[in-house]
């Protein structure tokens, strides 16, 4: 178990209170944001879906964020037991505030069979031990680069990253649209595979959508930037440990009329491709 307070908030963040059948309550930090952190309602609807089903293991999602989440209200998720088969499982939820849909997500569970596999190699990566931490470099590009950059005092974050191609982290130039990055919980959690899984889904929101941005020499906290999640969607590929260092390898295959298109593979440090995730968001720049 965690001695962390931040990770213990993260794990709390994820135990949401039943308030009648398929009807969950989620609340949100003590530390506020303007709004709701995607990862968070993405975690949070995983949880509501998995607490309705049992004896299978959340195989996918796809989730649309619909509007932005108010970080002073409670969450409400209401899940629709679509289709419980003799191999998947199919749950819908609706997140809900002043009685209106913020999100909704379609996710799958399967019974665990054998089958064919292959996956794709996990590319070279410097391990995270010799890396700089994300907090050091933000406090670097806050001073040199403040246009571009928030100063990392609003860094409490129960998830540690760790970036490896780390000149990319001055937008002043443009790039090519991958990145790769290490994250991991700050201390060890619990045993439990759905908690592992929605902490992963947590984190998987956190920096994706920037990948559209590096070939056009801007920062997500650009001043003149509007960027927002549109949808996300991820799957589970293997069993997972999300406080072991992971590796997120990042890529952009196309941003058109204010949109960005993402994808992110989610190796275990062993090479084993657990995850994959793709998302969409709004990326609008005014010059």
């Amino acid at each position: 178990m965690s001695s962390s307070p931040v990770v213990e908030n993260l794990i709390r963040l994820l135990d949401l209170e039943q308030i009648e059948v398929n009807l969950f309550r989620g609340f949100n930090p003590e530390k506020k944001r303007p709004r709701v952190f995607g990862g968070q309602v993405l975690g949070q609807a995983l949880v509501a879906a998995g607490r309705t089903v049992e004896g299978r293991e959340a195989h996918s999602f796809h989730g649309y964020f619909l509007r932005p989440g108010n970080s002073d209200l409670p969450i409400i998720y209401e899940v629709d037991r679509i289709r419980d088969g003799k191999s998947f499982t199919t749950r819908r939820v609706v997140a809900i505030q002043n009685g209106k849909a913020i999100f909704n997500m379609s996710s799958s569970f399967q019974v665990q069979e054998e089958g064919l596999e292959h996956q794709f190699d996990m590319p070279d990566a410097e391990p995270p031990e010799g890396l700089d931490t994300e907090e050091m470099q933000l406090e670097v590009l806050a001073e040199t680069d403040p246009d571009n950059y928030k100063p990392a005092t609003f860094y409490d974050w129960p998830i540690e990253f760790r970036h490896i191609d780390q000149g990319k982290s001055n937008r002043a130039g443009k790039h090519s649209p991958h990145h790769m990055c290490w994250f991991r919980a700050t201390e060890k959690l619990p045993d439990l595979p759905i908690l592992h899984k929605c902490i992963l889904a947590y984190a998987s929101d956190r920096g994706l959508l920037a990948t559209a941005l590096l070939p056009h020499g801007v920062s997500i906290d650009n001043k003149k930037l509007q960027a927002a999640s549109l949808d996300h969607a991820m799957w589970f590929h293997h069993e997972i440990r999300a406080d072991e260092w992971l590796l997120y390898v990042q890529d952009s295959p196309s941003s058109s009329n204010a949109r960005g298109f993402c994808r992110g593979s989610i190796y275990r440090r062993d090479g084993l491709l657990v995850a994959s995730v793709t998302q969409e968001g709004l990326i609008r720049h005014w010059d």
